[in-house]
């Protein structure tokens, strides 16, 4: 019997899949990739979305298991946050056990509660002297205007669904949960608009670190690739056929002040590496170069862009905090690139699919 099969017969005794253990040591230089491509890639970490019916909107819940390193950057002009000033890293609270994305405006950081609510039940939270307080940061994008019912938001109830909901493995992206009712390209208002959305992507090192984001996409500006300049999805030409190059809308100086408050772009980058607090928020600082590098423009006015950033701590090498935040910088951009490809168009709002 090979090595390879002792161990793995070895594990299944105790009830450990071998691939889960190989994440929990050290790896040779040609270690794989994950099985999985978004953040759940990272062990103890799971995602639940729950999409309304009644309007395109939701909610998107990211899960630390054993709880996991906060850390939070707000760029945009317009946030909608809760729970954000204890993530500071001279404040007291060193882990999160949850992050939200969700929809719906303000009204949408009510999904919290039912979070909370969902976390309390299972006893995960901050240990306190009168039971586990969950510690639950979260952000939200404006999608009020789509679908003609902004009486419609998520709630405390889609909170608690969509952590119910949360698993590991492959999860859905595009038009679900907090990307439901995004969109993008709203430089010169919102008649040529598209279809935006929720998307994730992971890195992994050759010695194990991984490095992934999550990223609802809801920007003023257009999606581009950065490695051709070219954009994938945002305003398009005058006949609704085509996409107009954001750089050159950029420079004519003739961009339109979108309606503040109804955009922004939020997410969050999961990492299996040890981190202290001010070594998380400098990497989620950088983080923020893959959204300006996606989204032309980004950090606007009338958005409200903001990541999280969870290190669970699995990893116990010493960190590179550099190595880290180039990853999480490349994830973000990418994630917001899948994010678009990944959507379904609603009426008004092509998808990228559907764009030459």
């Amino acid at each position: 019997m090979s090595r390879r099969a002792r161990v793995a017969a070895a594990l299944a005794l105790v009830g450990v899949p071998l691939a889960l253990a190989a994440r929990h040591t050290s790896a040779p230089a040609t270690q794989a990739a994950p099985a999985v491509n978004n953040v759940t890639a990272v062990p103890g970490i799971t995602v639940g979305h729950f999409t309304l019916s009644e309007r395109p909107t939701g909610c998107t819940v990211i899960l630390a298991a054993n709880g996991a390193t906060g850390a939070v950057d707000v760029r945009g002009g317009a946030p909608g946050t809760v729970e954000t000033d204890l993530l500071a890293p001279d404040n007291t609270v060193e882990r999160v056990n949850a992050v939200f994305l969700s929809g719906g405006s303000a009204h949408g950081l009510a999904v919290r509660t039912g979070i909370d609510k969902f976390l309390f039940e299972k006893k995960i939270g901050y240990r306190t002297g009168s039971g586990p307080v969950p510690i639950i940061p979260g952000a939200i994008l404006y999608d009020l205007g789509i679908g003609n019912r902004p009486e419609i938001w998520p709630d405390a109830d889609c909170g608690y669904k969509a952590s119910a909901a949360a698993k590991a493995g492959a999860i859905d992206e595009g038009s679900v949960g907090a990307g439901a009712g995004a969109t993008v390209g709203k430089m010169l208002g919102g008649g040529r608009a598209m279809k935006g959305g929720i998307g994730s992507v992971a890195f992994t090192t050759a010695d194990g670190l991984i490095v992934a984001a999550i990223v609802a996409v809801n920007a003023v500006g257009s999606v581009i690739d950065p490695r051709t300049g070219k954009p994938v999805a945002g305003m398009r030409t005058a006949d609704g056929k085509g996409l107009e190059d954001p750089f050159a809308i950029v420079r004519r100086g003739v961009l339109q002040a979108a309606p503040a408050r109804e955009n922004t772009t939020i997410g969050v980058v999961v990492t299996n590496a040890r981190l202290t607090k001010a070594q998380a928020q400098k990497a989620v600082e950088m983080a923020h170069d893959g959204m300006a590098r996606a989204i032309v423009p980004s950090h606007t006015p009338s958005d409200g862009d903001t990541l999280f950033l969870m290190a669970t701590g699995d990893r116990t090498a010493d960190p590179n905090v550099g190595t880290i935040g180039s990853l999480a910088a490349e994830a973000v951009a990418d994630a917001i690139i899948r994010a678009v490809r990944m959507a379904k168009s609603l009426p008004g709002y092509p998808a990228a699919s559907e764009i030459r």
